[in-house]
């Protein structure tokens, strides 16, 4: 057998294998154009016009503004995937698993699909070969400065950012507030909490609970506490840096925090918890925890974008357990919700 034999018997069948693999690579490669499709679909608000059924693409693109033809092509693609359909008359129909890119129902992910595919995502995504060859993020290199400071001088970026955020974590809200066991009093302090979706499941659950809102104050101002009557009385919003200092709690809640910075910053981080916290109290990293081998999971998906756009990234229950331990806690268990995300519960050392 020849070595050009074994190389094609070990790709999968020889020549035969070899053209399959091509035809998958190419189609894989083609993918970056559904989510440019979604995007499109978020943007000019299409889901909201076929609420009420069928539509055709003319009827469809003189209510949103656009051109028939394309509107066409992008939902025709849109459909292969499962978002939307297309009868035999040519119309499209909204799926059951399309019905979230819709803006006017619950849960719906219209911002947070725009936030994914936002600029500020999408285009060091396309570099990141950069991170492979120089080993930091391709942000900067993109943009001129970090992330974070990008948003702080690009008010359009922030306001995606922090809308799309909120809509991406709707859905998660309520399903990890109830999956983890919170105590019957004390305080809960959700550091970087946006317009706290998380918090004001966790009081709503647990009546006994205190909540602070810990965030920059004009994250603050978008605050979806102040207007729910459940829980007058019983929060208070305070500004601050987390890595200057955390106020003081029984719980410090930490989603989608930590994910975005390096080891050397979450252990700042984790210090200020770990000073802040109450004797006998504990801090929730809830974030997604990477499993092991060839598991499927959107970890390993954000992980990535994590690469391309800051400094920070997916880890594993390992990892966690050094970053704590670096900080002066312990890792104490792993809770599963029934999210992607997870709760990582860390005590005092």
């Amino acid at each position: 057998m020849s070595q050009d034999d074994s190389v094609g018997t070990g790709a999968g069948g020889g020549e035969d294998g070899l053209r399959r693999s091509a035809a998958f690579l190419i189609d894989e490669a083609l993918g970056f154009l559904f989510p440019a499709a979604l995007r499109a679909a978020a943007d000019v608000g299409v889901a909201d016009h076929l609420a009420n059924g069928p539509a055709a693409p003319a009827d469809l693109a003189a209510a949103t503004g656009t051109d028939a033809r394309n509107l066409h092509r992008v939902l025709r693609l849109l459909a292969t995937r499962g978002v939307v359909t297309e009868d035999e008359q040519g119309r499209f129909a909204l799926t059951g698993a399309g019905q979230a890119l819709r803006g006017d129902v619950p849960f719906s992910v219209r911002t947070a699909v725009q936030m994914l595919t936002d600029r500020t995502m999408w285009r060091p995504a396309g570099e990141l070969t950069h991170c492979l060859t120089e080993g930091t993020t391709a942000f900067e290199n993109i943009f001129g400065m970090p992330f974070f400071d990008h948003f702080a001088k690009d008010e359009r970026t922030a306001a995606v950012f922090h809308v799309g955020m909120a809509a991406m974590s709707d859905q998660e809200n309520a399903p990890i507030a109830a999956a983890y066991d919170f105590p019957e009093d004390g305080t809960v302090v959700d550091i970087g909490g946006g317009h706290g979706g998380l918090l004001l499941e966790v009081l709503l659950r647990n009546p006994g609970l205190r909540g602070v809102l810990y965030d920059r104050s004009h994250v603050l101002a978008g605050n979806r506490l102040a207007a729910h009557p459940g829980i007058t009385g019983r929060w208070t919003p305070q500004e601050g840096d987390f890595f200057a200092a955390v106020p003081a709690g029984d719980i410090h809640l930490l989603k989608r925090i930590t994910h975005d910075w390096d080891d050397e910053d979450c252990v700042t981080l984790l210090g200020h918890c770990r000073r802040a916290l109450h004797p006998g109290g504990r801090v929730l990293v809830v974030d997604a925890v990477v499993p092991p081998g060839d598991t499927p999971h959107q970890s390993k998906a954000l992980d990535l974008m994590m690469m391309g756009s800051l400094t920070g990234r997916e880890r594993t229950e390992a990892d966690f357990a050094e970053l704590f331990a670096r900080a002066g806690l312990r890792l104490s268990r792993v809770v599963p919700t029934p999210t992607v995300l997870s709760v990582v519960e860390a005590v005092a050392e």
